[in-house]
This record gives structure tokens, C-alpha cells and sequence, in this order.
């Protein structure tokens, strides 16, 4: 199927990732063509200084110390916002080098601490395992609150595509447990449904980076085979599920044309509205899923510039 693609993303299609994802081999030659991919990626040399460093931090109640990297900006006269920040990956691909750069703009350029997540991949760790560990992190994060310099009335918790889904389930595992207080949720690109039956997803089973065949592997890894699709997965593993969106912080979801999580990242804004949670929903025309690696292109320096405004505004900076 021929897509009406941004003609300034294009020219970077063949420089893009293929691998398929059918068999554990697929996944790992996949994770592989990441890692190399990331090396090639030119490295974010922040304005301002920043302390970064890697800390292991207490997971869930018995599983595995949980990797976090946190990025503080130098020179801070009092408390700021605190970012937990979710790679994507599908559930099975990626860890916090692939988003360093992501996390040192944000901690450079809106003056915040940034504490990204090393989760637990699957199908080696399935969920609950990711989820409970991005968790943990909240739930360090705001304990820590004092000593990493953080506002505890302004942390948010942020990621996108897989980590869009996992902010959304930690976001509703706060509020459901009565852990720390979350000022602000963004789900970028979010994977949040295992039912696989929007339009979207039925549609685009070939475009770029991201599509349906990928999303099948992705959710029975996540879940477990057999899993998907039936009536007693938790809205905390894939939160469209989730019956009341009530009570949600302030959140801003975005979607790309393209994309086979189009239409679930639509509906989770949709439903939050309705619920009374103040939602923007930005999507970009002409744009895949993972197109904004593409960052040369026009649309993609615009939806950076909307990311930062985004996270300015939500977390009150």
C-alpha cells in the first residue's frame, strides 16, 4: 500500500530500521539493528551542564534493583519539576542509551530533572514486570523528591510508543493505589490497545518503522502467547481497556497519520475528555510511527518544539 508520506521524511526511509518481528531470532537481530542504529545518531551537547548519572533503585517487591539514569541541570537555586521518562521499543527493544539524547534535551531545555527508566524487557520479563518497574521508579522518584532537587507537587511521568502505553498504565497505577501524585501524563504515539481492531491498525500493515504484524509480536510478548486480545487482560498492561479515566492528571497525547496506533491513541484522548481530564491530542499529517528520529524534517522540528512547550506547560516550568 503507497502512503502520502511527508516528502522531506522520504529520503530517509531506507536508513530506517527494517527488521520484522515473527520469532524470538527476529527480535534478536532487531534489538541489534537498534543498537546500531543508535550509534550512528549524532550526541545532544546540552547548553548547560548536566549532572547525569546511573543509580539502581529498589523494584518491585521481589524482582530485580531497577536502572534508572537521572539528569539534573547545574546551578539549580531551588526545587524544579521531575520527569520519569519511558523508552519505547514495543516492550521488547531498547534501554535509556536509545533516549539519552531525548532526556537531555528535555532536562537542557525546560530546566528539570529527568529520571529515565531502564525496564525490564519482554518476552524475557512479560507484564506485569515493565509496568511495576516504571512503578517503583514513580514511586522512588517521589520519596527522593528532596534530595534530587524535585518539586513533589510537580512530577510527571512521560514516554512514547511502548513507554507512551507504560506511562498510561503507571499513571493509573498511582491513582488505583494512591502512590505519589502525578501533575502531568504524555503519551507520545501511545501503545495502549492489545485488541488490535481500529481501523488504523487494520489498515497499515506495511508502513515504515511501526505496523500491525510487529504489534502482534509486541502484545504477545508483553502478555504471553495466547493472551492477547481476551477478556482478561488489565487496563494496567493495555490501559484503553481501563472502564473509568477519572480522576487522571492534565495530558497531552500525540499521533502520527500513519501510524497503526493512530486511532487507540485518538480514542484514549477522546475517553479522557469525556472523563474530565484536561487532554490535548496533537497529530501530525504526513508522518509514521518513529518518524521523528527523522529530525531534519520540518515536522519533526515542529513537533520538538511542541514536546518542550508541551512539558513546560504541564509541569508548570
Amino acid at each position: 500500500m503507497s502512503y502520502a508520506i511527508d516528502p522531506e521524511l522520504l529520503p530517509w526511509l531506507d536508513m530506517l530500521p527494517t527488521f520484522e518481528l515473527k520469532d524470538y531470532d527476529d527480535l534478536v537481530a532487531g534489538r541489534a539493528q537498534v543498537a546500531e542504529a543508535r550509534a550512528r545518531m549524532p550526541v545532544y551537547e546540552p547548553a548547560r551542564p548536566l549532572d547525569i548519572r546511573d543509580e539502581l533503585i529498589p523494584g518491585p517487591e521481589g524482582a530485580p534493583d531497577v536502572r534508572v539514569r537521572i539528569y539534573t541541570p547545574a546551578g539549580l537555586t531551588g526545587p524544579v519539576p521531575g520527569l520519569v521518562y519511558i523508552h519505547g521499543g514495543g516492550f521488547v527493544v531498547g534501554d535509556i542509551d536509545m533516549t539519552d539524547n531525548t532526556a537531555k534535551i528535555y532536562a537542557d531545555k525546560v530546566g528539570i530533572v529527568v529520571v529515565s527508566v531502564d525496564y525490564r524487557l519482554a518476552p524475557e520479563t512479560p507484564f506485569p514486570g515493565p509496568v511495576e518497574d516504571c512503578y517503583a521508579a514513580l514511586v522512588w522518584t517521589a520519596n527522593k523528591a528532596s534530595e534530587l532537587g524535585i518539586d513533589p507537587a510537580r512530577i510527571g511521568v512521560a514516554g512514547e510508543s511502548a513507554g507512551g502505553g507504560l506511562t498510561a498504565g503507571t499513571v493509573l497505577l498511582a491513582r488505583d493505589r494512591g502512590g505519589p501524585a502525578v501533575s502531568f501524563q504524555y503519551l507520545g504515539i501511545p501503545e495502549l490497545d492489545d485488541r488490535l481492531e481500529t481501523e488504523s491498525m487494520r489498515t497499515y500493515v506495511d508502513t515504515p518503522l511501526w505496523n500491525y504484524p510487529k504489534a502482534v509480536f509486541s502484545w504477545d510478548s508483553y502478555l504471553g502467547e495466547g493472551k492477547r486480545g481476551g477478556a482478561d487482560v488489565s487496563p494496567y498492561a493495555a490501559p484503553l481497556r481501563a472502564t473509568d479515566l477519572s480522576g487522571l492528571p492534565p495530558t497531552v497525547v500525540t499521533v502520527m497519520q500513519f501510524d497503526p496506533l493512530r486511532d487507540e491513541g485518538m480514542e484514549y484522548a477522546r475517553r479522557l475528555l469525556h472523563a474530565g481530564v484536561p487532554t490535548d491530542l496533537r497529530g501530525y499529517a504526513g508522518t509514521f510511527h518513529g518518524s521523528s528520529t527523522i529530525a531534519e524534517a520540518a515536522v519533526s522540528k515542529r513537533m520538538a518544539v511542541d514536546a518542550l512547550e508541551d512539558l513546560r506547560r504541564g509541569l508548570r516550568v
